[in-house]
């Protein structure tokens, strides 16, 4: 059965994340004998991080996104006033 997943999605970016955390620590610097001891060092790192898991506790909350746009339309409206005045003169 195939089965289409969104190509633009949070989790895919949690995918690439993992992926790039694998390259940097597992899989780099390339000096390997052979693919068994790719294999191996592959699955010492996923034992790894199994064990070690815990949830992802987000740090953003509702409240610091109201700060973040409330602070982006005052700046937006500090730059239209800059360059409001800019042309007058």
């Amino acid at each position: 059965m195939l089965i289409y997943t969104p190509v633009h999605a949070s989790w895919l970016n949690q995918v690439e994340i993992y992926f790039s955390v694998v390259q940097r620590k597992v899989v780099h610097p390339n000096d390997f004998i052979d693919l068994a001891q790719v294999r191996d060092r592959l699955r010492a790192f996923e034992a790894r991080c199994n064990a070690t898991a815990q949830p992802f506790q987000w740090k953003f909350t509702t409240s610091d996104l109201d700060d973040l746009l409330a602070r982006l339309d005052r700046h937006t409206a500090d730059h239209q006033e800059e360059s409001s005045v800019g042309r007058a003169t």
